[in-house]
């Protein structure tokens, strides 16, 4: 996955997409809630505005940060939300994007900065000036990057980053008596035990070449449709025990209590434990970077289940619809549920000074926000016609438009992103005492 949409070389974000062709949109390969309704980043730059009311409105300090910001049209409606918020807007230090491509750091500059403002490199990464204000807006290709400032109030978004990151896939094997040296396990009472009976261990899923012969079947498409070539790879399990098959199904009591089911699968993202301690530490302080007083909060968004271990997610997307993860690598987006348990137990462990709230559905979250009472007055400021007269078609038409697009951001159907989405926020600690806005509190001033 990392090489595949990452890779210097032919990377789907860093190269692999043909020159002027979109990943992003109705004429990509996919398209996200900020691209769908202008009212899902109004709505976050709300949710990070009620947050710094409730934290006491810093005059100065405040960063905030994205991950994996797509064409940047997020930030832009956020950064446009919050200058009608003067205090917020002037508590501002400055912007952070963190964003491996180059070509699409040159977009977002484009859309924040501006066709004709500057980018200019040093050691934190590239600099450019937002076109809204003074506000100085930093590139960055990694998080590590960005420095940690105990002094700073962190707000963080991360929209649709952590599907993207790289996941390990196990199942639970059988394995016969004969086939138990002491370190297939990771277990130590397996690794001194002589029992003749076999014992449950984790095989990794990894990629092989495909066998000659092998058929093809892309997800959701009856046999007679199928049109895609058979890829060059597949899945497969490893015949013995890998490194990665002896520690990470065993760092998480999670994982280790499915070790008991046969043919147990689980997916798990070393990655998202990494950002997830990374924001907590940001917010919290942590034992490296300690924190007088806890600031700042990260809101995350993305699809997954509430409460249990991803397995079989791993998809690919290309023009619209899923494909298999292993055809045309570095021309198809690679993506896979994520697991918000696992996020929010990362956070809570990197630092004390943090508390997580949710996930709770998108729909809830959007709800709680206000997301129909913006969508209808955006409605009807488009629909709305001179007194007397009547609406003309093409404001009509708009106006329904605007109104299937918020809709669809809470659709609560089967494969609804009001349903499929969750919101997952990671706080300072306070003992459970202020629930933030969109998590069933209310602006705490």
């Amino acid at each position: 996955m990392r090489m595949c949409l990452t890779s210097d070389v032919g990377g789907y974000y860093t190269g692999g997409i043909e020159k002027d062709r979109d990943q992003f949109g109705r004429k990509g390969d996919f398209i996200t809630s900020p691209e769908i309704s202008q009212v899902f980043g109004e709505l976050i730059g709300i949710w990070f505005v009620a947050e710094w009311m409730s934290q006491g409105q810093p005059k100065r300090g405040v960063e905030l940060i994205e991950v994996g910001p797509g064409r940047g049209t997020l930030m832009d409606d956020i950064l446009r939300t919050i200058r009608n918020f003067k205090d917020m807007a002037n508590s501002i230090d400055a912007v952070y994007m963190v964003e491996a491509s180059k070509e699409l750091r040159a977009t977002q500059k484009d859309l924040l900065c501006g066709h004709d403002a500057v980018m200019k490199e040093s050691k934190e990464g590239y600099h450019s000036q937002c076109k809204y204000s003074d506000i100085p807006i930093v590139w960055a290709e990694t998080i590590k990057a960005i420095p940690q400032n105990p002094s700073k109030t962190p707000f963080i978004v991360a929209h649709e980053f952590f599907d993207a990151l790289p996941i390990h896939a196990f199942q639970v094997v059988e394995v016969p008596p004969t086939q138990h040296p002491a370190t297939a396990s990771g277990s130590p009472r397996a690794a001194s035990s002589n029992t003749k009976t076999t014992t449950l261990q984790w095989r990794e899923m990894v990629v092989s070449p495909t066998p000659a012969g092998a058929t093809h079947q892309t997800l959701g498409t009856p046999p007679s449709e199928q049109r895609d070539p058979v890829p060059e790879f597949q899945l497969t399990r490893s015949p013995a025990a890998t490194r990665h098959a002896l520690y990470v199904p065993e760092s998480s009591p999670r994982y280790r209590a499915l070790r008991s089911t046969p043919g147990a699968l689980i997916e798990v993202c070393p990655d998202a434990a990494l950002y997830a301690s990374d924001f907590a530490a940001r917010i919290g302080g942590s034992p490296r970077h300690p924190k007088a007083r806890p600031s700042g909060a990260a809101l995350v968004l993305d699809y997954g289940p509430a409460d249990t271990v991803p397995a079989n997610s791993l998809r690919g997307i290309s023009r619209h619809r899923r494909v298999s993860p292993f055809a045309a690598p570095g021309r198809v987006d690679l993506s896979a549920d994520v697991d918000f348990v696992a996020v929010a137990e990362a956070a809570t462990r990197a630092s004390d000074g943090v508390e997580v709230h949710g996930p709770v559905d998108q729909a809830a979250f959007l709800e709680a926000m206000g997301i129909r009472q913006r969508g209808e007055m955006l409605a009807r400021r488009v629909a709305g016609p001179a007194p007397g007269a009547a609406p003309e078609p093409e404001q009509e038409q708009r106006a329904r438009d605007i109104e299937r697009a918020w809709k669809r951001l809470v659709d609560r159907g089967p494969d609804g992103m009001g349903k499929t989405y969750k919101a997952l926020a990671i706080l300072p600690e306070n003992a459970g005492k202020r629930r933030p806005v969109g998590f069933g509190g209310d602006v705490a001033v």
